[in-house]
């Protein structure tokens, strides 16, 4: 049994043309109801949603000029502004129905008409109007995150200098197109630049898309960033957009760029040149329009000079660089940012946690850190749960190694690779095995470990 789909609204002032409307339809849509003038539309558009809105031209007899139609049009994209309008005309109105098109209505239908025709045309329409729908739909939402989040640089918490430093360049480069290289270690809020620099740009009402580079295999690079065709491979069922293209007239957020391999910098570098993608299994190129922000933990103008990072893309990446102090060069913002994490997590976990005592801002101010403002950010939220008073102490905190002192860690060599190898064993071991936290001390994405950790034996 046909699925039935669908609500439709004929307008028209000849009968005949009403009932072989309804006959035709009613086996096909979900609703059809018929108006014989313009005059209730308001009303009726007030009480229902319709998917189409079939539409006659001309309502007063031997009336020609379409203007009624016109005039009609333009009350029903005033009330509904995703509306999609459908004319039927004579043979002889053609013309009009153009103009019609020009003025915001979808398609039109030529009587006498042929069913297989109108069918086709209304499915189209229907189409058309929930592509719409959910269009506007995620705009409005995105628009409604915005408005949470928009608070200039709300999430930047601190009044050292190197943050104002990074305050006064997202001000500067934010309202312009150049392509931004955002530079940490992990945790210090380096996505958090890049939404600040989309919510202050002049792409900030289009598309912000984010995209973890580190977490892409290798062999489905090209099918996320690029889209791929039906077919293109044992697992395409159907055709998928890639980030690129999502992206476009919008904003594109590459993150951990520097884990990219030395092909796949290549096929990158060829985008961004020719400013355009090719999705896997197509030879048609499609034209794109992002403005690009990329970040990394990587020393990556030492990988430059190693090799492992083409300049060329260096250079298409980093018109401006936006350098992310550590949480440990910046230990005054510790405060702070403690003070302002309390308050989110107090409020959230419902909990009546007034203040942090002196004595455990103390031992936070003496703790170095690795995982920087997020690793803070953690620590304060996991107090607060586990507080059963009204503030927290310097025994609500547990923290690992990593307090500033001058030994703690014998070294049997002074070989990089050895003190690398003895490191990760010992965060490995304080963690129990725990990859995800022991990523976290180190400010290295989980993806980086592993390959250390592979690298070393581990």
């Amino acid at each position: 049994m046909e699925q039935k789909i669908g609500r439709i609204l004929a307008v028209d002032d000849n009968e005949d043309i009403l009932f072989a409307l309804k006959l035709l339809l009613r086996p096909h849509v979900e609703l059809i109801e018929t108006l014989s003038g313009p005059e209730r539309l308001p009303e009726i558009m007030k009480k229902q949603d319709w998917d189409v809105i079939l539409l006659d031209m001309n309502f007063t007899k031997d009336a020609i000029s379409g203007q009624e139609g016109f005039d009609a049009l333009s009350q029903i994209l005033e009330i509904d502004s995703q509306a999609v309008v459908v004319f039927i005309t004579a043979y002889g109105d053609a013309e009009k129905a153009v103009k019609a098109i020009k003025m915001g209505a979808t398609d039109f239908i030529l009587k006498p008409w042929q069913n297989e025709k109108i069918l086709a045309t209304i499915n189209s329409a229907i189409s058309l109007r929930r592509t719409r729908i959910q269009a506007q739909n995620l705009k409005l939402k995105q628009q409604e995150i915005s408005a949470v989040l928009d608070q200039p640089y709300t999430d930047f918490v601190g009044q050292s200098p190197e943050m104002y430093e990074v305050f006064n360049t997202i001000k500067k480069v934010a309202a312009t197109d150049a392509n931004v290289l955002i530079l940490g270690e992990n945790g210090t809020g380096k996505e958090l630049v890049a939404r600040a620099l989309y919510r202050n740009s002049l792409r900030k009402d289009e598309v912000f898309i984010s995209v973890d580079l580190g977490s892409i295999p290798e062999t489905l690079f090209e099918s996320e960033l690029f889209g791929h065709e039906k077919g293109a491979f044992t697992d395409a069922h159907k055709m998928k957009q890639g980030r690129f293209e999502i992206a476009s007239s919008g904003t594109l957020f590459l993150d951990e760029i520097g884990n990219l391999t030395y092909p796949l910098q290549s096929k990158l570098l060829t985008v961004l040149e020719r400013r355009e993608i090719m999705r896997v299994g197509s030879t048609k190129p499609i034209p794109i329009d992002v403005r690009m922000i990329c970040a990394t933990n990587n020393n990556i103008h030492q990988d430059v000079a190693d090799g492992i990072f083409r300049q060329d893309l260096l250079y298409r990446i980093n018109t401006v660089e936006v350098h992310l102090p550590a949480l440990r060069d910046r230990t005054g913002d510790v405060p702070l940012l403690a003070d302002h994490f309390l308050k989110i997590y107090s409020r959230k976990y419902r909990k009546p946690i007034r203040n942090i005592q002196s004595s455990a801002i103390k031992r936070l101010n003496q703790y170095s850190w690795p995982g920087n403002v997020r690793e803070l950010q953690h620590s304060i939220e996991r107090a607060v749960i586990m507080c059963d008073g009204t503030s927290l102490g310097p025994d609500d905190f547990i923290l690992s190694s990593g307090v500033k002192s001058s030994g703690g860690l014998e070294l049997e060599s002074y070989n990089l690779e050895d003190i690398e190898k003895t490191i990760i064993e010992k965060v490995l071991k304080t963690n129990q095995g725990n990859v995800t936290q022991a990523a976290t001390q180190l400010g290295l994405t989980r993806t980086s470990l592993y390959r250390r950790m592979e690298k070393h034996g581990l």
